[in-house]
């Protein structure tokens, strides 16, 4: 237990009281289970990948990602209502806004957990929900995975990830970079799902089109995105999951997102976790630096 065994206790790297930190080969990853088991920051040699803040870091999106229409959806004859906590829609799961309890802290490698029936955001099932986070001995990359577990009834579910990368790092006096050229996205889906005027996808598969985006893409080989600091960093987010959903509208950050199923993914393409067939996902960002 290098770093951090009980929640509530701080790290011997100087964690505040509710995070964790895992440290190895200049990389330094900060876990904050008391706000939606977030990771808050990712730095490599110094320099902040994530966008700070209560909202950003890299939330985990379960018990299900994007937006579920107007928070409705169906498991067998039981129509269920979420919050619309994005009207008309809600959004992004609710284990954001949870705290979770820390389960695991041993060396590079840390686990949380939370009841999906906790009363502070009640899902209509029981089961637990998981984050595992690994990184690298050497520094290298970083490793989350998400299990859904039901405890009794079969549900419908989805996980995933929402990163905030930031457009532009710190340059060596703590500012940002802005000046410089942004983040390059490179990848090659084999579809784009279209999107109407509700953001939601309409059903219809086409070509990939140029950005910016707030857009789901289908990669039938595993999600293989990767982002490009001309000059800094190289970052590769990789999954064996077929979605992502890539969002750059807005200046600060970029988003890459895999998922286990597209947005509104519970209505049109559910994933049923049983007591026997847990649900799980993971990704993995692997980082190499350019200057």
């Amino acid at each position: 237990m290098s770093n951090q065994d009980t929640q509530g206790t701080p790290s011997a790297s100087g964690a505040a009281a509710d995070e964790v930190r895992l440290v190895a080969g200049g990389t330094e990853v900060t876990i904050a289970p008391d706000n939606g088991c977030r990771v808050s920051s990712l730095r490599v040699g110094g320099t902040e990948l994530l966008r700070q803040g209560q909202k950003y870091g890299c939330f985990p999106m379960v018990p299900w990602c994007g937006r579920i229409a107007e928070g409705r959806f169906r498991n067998g004859g039981e129509v269920h209502r979420m919050p619309l906590n994005s009207p008309p829609h809600a959004i992004h799961g609710n284990g954001r806004d949870l705290r979770w309890r820390t389960a695991l802290v041993d060396g590079t490698t840390a686990m949380f957990t939370y009841a999906l029936d906790d009363p502070a955001k009640p899902w209509p099932y029981p089961g637990t929900v998981t984050q595992k986070v690994e990184l690298a001995e050497d520094g290298g990359s970083l490793t989350l995975t998400l299990s859904v577990e039901a405890t009794a009834d079969s549900l419908p579910a989805q996980a995933g990830w929402h990163p905030w990368f930031l457009r532009h790092l710190e340059t060596a006096d703590g500012s940002q970079d802005g000046a410089g050229e942004g983040v390059r996205i490179d990848f090659t889906p084999e579809w784009q799902e279209e999107r109407g005027p509700d953001h939601l996808p309409t059903g219809r598969r086409i070509d990939p089109r140029p950005g910016p985006w707030d857009d789901c893409f289908g990669m039938p080989a595993g999600v293989d995105v990767t982002l490009t600091w001309p000059g800094r960093l190289e970052l590769k987010v990789a999954s064996r999951s077929e979605w992502v959903v890539v969002f750059d509208e807005q200046e600060p950050a970029v988003c890459v997102e895999p998922q286990s199923g597209p947005p509104n993914g519970l209505n049109t393409a559910p994933r049923l976790v049983t007591p026997i067939d847990p649900l799980e996902i993971s990704t993995t960002w692997s980082w190499q630096r350019l200057s």
